[in-house]
């Protein structure tokens, strides 16, 4: 039967191809599109497969490597020396993103205070920015966290843009200057900091952490499978291999749980939480694991509004919002469900451009309007923070 053994070598085609999108071959339905990085060597046999199947394909980047060099070959145009030279508009390895932390923190000792939440497998510290006037102790906060994948690089490129845009625009643009005089940020540049390296020094696309297993020879985990809510269910994969490796327990990775911890201490005054992926175009928030309403939807729901119609001002880009079991896919064991189970009233995931033309490797020339639209939808649910929403307020603690 023919259409049996398509199947047979689908399944096995699968098994030898870099999934983009969906991350996991059993979120791969009749009539989906899927987004596949292919081996040179595989190519031929794949497109006269998918002609006698009758499947349209289309190739949206012919030469990876081409690709991959020209974001991270060394270019004279790279302004690594200060602070003040420092482009914003190419992507840093981690070494530079640590050294402009360090340089950020002591040229604006007022708004800036660096720390670390602990360190990662491989022994990194784990740092984070504090952002906010030093006003009065108890403030409201948003994190901020960026790199959970190591190969969505337009992330930690956010994060950065987000820093530099709040401190250069404080006390001239007047909602800048009311959220970090009456918020605290706290920015975590790039949360996955073993992997993000080894995405720049030995596979583009590596999305994992780097945390070895004792059973299989294949390294990593899922750092948004291995938080503590619904663990390894539907979404998340048990096989060490997969891209969706939820770990062998809850908080396995010392990076999830050196931020659960901390988030945990400061979750009286965190009072939302953003996580920065790529690629989709859309704007999530819980539930993850099952297909079921949030108690203070309403509030939840008006700020993803908010912020994707301020996104869209920017440059006309349009981002689905929703939940990201219905508007994505069901996962489990991820932080936006965490933050939420644990008392963080807004928590958020974006998926930033695009929706599959360059996928995880967005040009360097697409950094600054993804950054400044994205910077909107985030001033936006900030600012949403400090006016009260009543709709849902009396059913909210029953959470």
């Amino acid at each position: 039967d023919s259409s049996y053994s398509f199947v047979v070598w689908f399944v096995m085609f699968i098994s030898c191809v870099d999934l983009w999108q969906p991350n996991s071959a059993s979120l791969i339905h009749q009539n989906a599109t899927v987004d596949v990085h292919v081996n040179r060597n595989d190519t031929q046999g794949l497109h006269s497969r998918l002609k006698q199947e009758r499947i349209d394909y289309r190739v949206f980047i012919s030469n990876l490597q081409k690709e991959i060099e020209k974001q991270t070959g060394y270019r004279s145009s790279r302004k690594r020396r200060s602070e003040a030279q420092y482009d914003y508009e190419v992507y840093h390895s981690l070494e530079e993103i640590q050294s402009w932390m360090f340089e950020t923190n002591q040229t604006h000792p007022d708004l800036v205070d660096m720390f670390s939440v602990g360190k990662s497998y491989e022994g990194r510290p784990l740092y984070v920015l504090q952002l906010g006037k030093r006003s009065r102790p108890q403030k409201k906060a948003v994190w901020i966290d960026c790199g959970v994948h190591a190969r969505e690089w337009i992330g930690p490129a956010f994060c950065q843009w987000f820093v530099k845009e709040a401190i250069s625009s404080y006390q001239y643009d007047s909602v800048m200057t009311r959220l970090l005089d009456q918020l605290n940020f706290y920015v975590m540049p790039v949360f996955n900091v073993d992997g993000y390296r080894f995405s720049w020094t030995t596979d583009r696309f590596w999305r994992k952490t780097r945390s070895k297993n004792h059973k299989f020879h294949c390294r990593g985990v899922d750092a948004n499978r291995n938080w503590k809510v619904k663990w390894c269910d539907e979404g998340a994969s048990s096989h060490p291999c997969d891209d969706t490796y939820c770990g062998p327990y809850p908080e396995s990775e010392p990076e999830v749980k050196a931020v659960a911890k901390f988030l945990r201490k400061h979750k009286k005054r965190i009072k939302a939480y953003i996580s920065i992926h790529a690629y989709a175009q859309m704007l999530l928030y819980p539930y993850s694991y099952k297909y079921a309403t949030i108690p203070n939807f309403s509030c939840v729901e008006s700020a993803a509004q908010n912020a994707v119609t301020a996104l869209y001002s920017a440059y006309g880009v349009r981002y689905r919002y929703g939940p990201a079991s219905t508007t994505l896919y069901v996962s489990s064991g991820s932080s936006i469900d965490w933050a939420y189970r644990n008392g963080i009233p807004y928590a958020f995931a974006f998926e930033l451009r695009d929706t599959g033309y360059f996928g995880f490797l967005l040009p360097e020339s697409l950094i600054n309007p993804t950054c400044t639209e994205t910077m909107r939808a985030v001033k936006a649910i900030a600012s949403g923070l400090l006016k009260k929403c009543e709709t849902d307020r009396d059913r909210f603690p029953y959470i």
